[in-house]
């Protein structure tokens, strides 16, 4: 395989999947349960952390003390009865990009901060399949950690530096980058600077082969 590339790492919400709508709806919905304010400018917060973080903080705007472990069960189910109620569309040139990585054999994996139970629910509803997975429940220290990269280059059996990853978070990049993996981002509701390892692209569309190649060599895979 030339340029260094062995394989290609997947974000999974805002970047395979247009799930992030979803994830307002149901985090609005788990909101009026506890009483407090919901907002885009909260989601916002949320968008590439963990689900402890994001009961941390959903509780810090409520206005009805609620258990952790209640909150978190209220948004599973909920984003789980979403998920599965419509099949979840696909962002813009991710399947053309997924069907060239087959083509080319290059394995590829999906790298989520989503617990497991999302993580299913999504991959049946959009008939995906991957080399290898790695969701909130299989590390220590989610994103930005560099722990969920590390993870899944080694279940791969490849170096960090021949593995690229595709982002759309600034939490997202900061894990790949941590872990040694060069990285294309696709921003979603978050602005991301180019800076040395991390390009940014427009969509996946502009993903190519050639492209994944050139960055990964460039990056010293």
């Amino acid at each position: 395989m030339t340029g260094g590339l062995r394989a290609v790492l997947l974000d999974m919400d805002g970047l395979l999947v247009d799930s992030e709508p979803l994830w307002f709806e149901a985090e609005r919905s788990v909101m009026s349960r506890l009483g407090g304010p919901w907002s885009a400018a909260d989601q916002r917060e949320l968008i590439g952390g963990s689900l402890a973080h994001t009961v941390g903080y959903m509780r810090s705007r409520a206005q009805r003390p609620v258990p952790p472990g209640q909150i978190a069960s209220w948004l599973l189910g909920t984003m789980t009865e979403l998920v599965t109620a419509a099949p979840v569309p696909l962002m813009p040139g991710a399947a053309e990009l997924l069907a060239s990585l087959d083509a080319a054999g290059i394995p590829r994996g999906l790298v989520t901060s989503a617990q497991r139970q999302i993580m299913t629910a999504v991959l049946a509803s959009t008939g995906l399949a991957f080399a290898i997975t790695v969701c909130g429940e299989d590390v220590h220290a989610v994103k930005p950690g560099p722990e969920p990269y590390r993870r899944a280059a080694a279940l791969l059996g490849e170096a960090p530096g021949q593995c690229v990853a595709l982002e759309d978070s600034p939490n997202g990049v900061a894990s790949a980058l941590a872990a040694g993996c060069p990285v294309i981002a696709i921003p979603s509701l978050h602005p991301i600077t180019e800076r040395p390892g991390c390009l940014v692209a427009g969509s996946l569309a502009e993903v190519t082969l050639p492209l994944l190649r050139q960055h990964a060599a460039a990056a010293g895979g």
